[in-house]
C-alpha cells in the first residue's frame, strides 16, 4: 500500500453533503481530488449522503463505499433527522476507485429507529462476513424518551444483510462509532452525543466484553465527532483523526505507536495538511501506488 484514500462531505451548504475525495501518500498531507467538487452525488433518499466509509472486500478488488442517507441542508432541522429520519444506508460500489457503480439504497434501521447514521463495517474473520454497525434514535420499551444507541447487522455483498440486533448502548447517547483491529485485539471509539468527547475501549473479539481505555488525550478533547483510524507508512504508528465540529476547524489528526496505551499525541499545525476543504465526518481507506496514479489522473463527470 502506497497512499490513502479519504472519502467525506464538507458542511450542510448547497452541495457540501455529498461525497468528495482526497488522497494521500503519508497519511498526514491530503489533496483535494475533482478540483474541490463532489465525486459522488446522491440521487436518492434524501439526495444527501454523510459520513462515508470505505471498506475492502478480502481476495478482489470489490471496495464498498457506504454512507448516510441525510440532508439538512434541505431545512427539515435535526429533531426531523433524528427521529423521522432515513433508515436506509446508501451504498456504492467499485473495483477500481474511478467508476463507481449505480447507488443503492439498503434498509438496515430496525422499523422503530428514527434513523441510521455513520455506517462502517469490518471483516469478521470468525464469520466471514462484513460486520455493519451504525446509529439509530430508538424508544425502546421501559424508555421514557428515545435515545441514541449502536445497531448492527450482517453482510457479505452490501445487498442482502442479516437481521439487525443492538450492538453497543451507554448510559448516554452514542453515535460515531469506529473500530480498529491491531495485534488480535479490536479497539472502539465513540462519541458521546451528551458529552461530546470520545469513549476508547477494548476487546479481544467483536462480541465480546468491551472494556474503557483512559485515554488522557481523548478525554481533554470536546466538540469532537466522528473519529477514524488508520496505520501510518511505517507500519506501527497509528493516526487517529476526529472532527472538531464544534469549533468548525474540520479534521484533527493524533498520533500513538500503541493503542492500547489511550495516549495519543497531538500533532501540531505544521505537521499535517488536511487540503483546502474543511472535511467533515469521512472514512480513510489505505490504497496502492496504481490506485493512488488513477485517482490523480482520472477526470469526473460533472455528476
Amino acid at each position: 500500500m502506497a497512499g490513502y484514500l479519504f472519502v467525506h462531505f464538507i458542511g450542510e451548504e448547497k452541495d457540501g453533503e455529498q461525497i468528495y475525495f482526497s488522497v494521500s501518500r503519508d497519511g498526514l498531507h491530503f489533496k483535494d481530488l475533482n478540483g474541490g467538487k463532489p465525486v459522488l452525488y446522491s440521487h436518492m433518499g434524501t439526495c444527501g449522503v454523510r459520513d462515508p466509509f470505505l471498506v475492502r472486500k478480502q481476495g478482489s478488488h470489490m471496495v464498498y463505499l457506504m454512507a448516510t442517507d441525510l440532508r439538512i441542508e434541505a431545512g427539515k432541522g435535526w429533531k426531523a433527522a433524528q427521529e423521522q429520519g432515513s433508515r436506509d444506508l446508501m451504498v456504492w460500489e467499485t473495483e477500481d476507485l474511478v467508476h463507481w457503480g449505480r447507488q443503492r439504497s439498503c434498509t438496515v434501521g430496525i422499523p422503530e429507529a428514527g434513523c441510521v447514521w455513520a455506517p462502517e463495517a469490518v471483516f469478521d474473520e470468525e464469520k466471514g462476513e462484513f460486520f455493519v454497525f451504525f446509529a439509530s434514535m430508538v424508544k425502546r420499551e421501559g424508555d421514557t424518551e428515545a435515545k441514541q444507541r449502536i445497531y448492527a447487522a450482517y453482510t457479505k455483498d452490501f445487498k442482502e444483510f442479516s437481521e439487525t440486533f443492538l450492538y453497543m448502548e451507554r448510559e448516554n447517547h452514542v453515535i460515531d462509532t469506529t473500530i480498529l483491529e491491531s495485534g488480535g485485539s479490536y479497539y472502539r471509539i465513540s462519541k458521546d452525543e451528551m458529552e461530546k468527547r470520545l469513549i476508547m475501549e477494548t476487546a479481544d473479539s467483536l462480541s465480546g466484553e468491551f472494556t474503557r481505555i483512559h485515554s488522557q488525550t481523548l478525554e481533554g478533547l470536546t466538540g469532537v465527532e466522528g473519529p477514524e483510524g488508520y496505520l501510518l507508512p511505517d507500519g506501527k504508528t497509528w493516526c487517529l483523526i476526529a472532527d472538531r465540529f464544534l469549533e468548525g476547524k474540520g479534521y484533527l489528526p493524533m498520533v500513538t505507536d500503541k493503542l492500547a496505551s489511550g495516549d495519543f499525541r497531538i500533532l501540531s499545525p505544521e505537521q499535517y495538511d488536511m487540503g483546502r476543504t474543511k472535511k467533515r465526518h469521512g472514512g480513510v481507506l489505505r490504497i496502492t501506488d496504481e490506485e493512488y496514479e488513477r485517482l490523480c489522473k482520472f477526470q469526473w463527470d460533472a455528476r
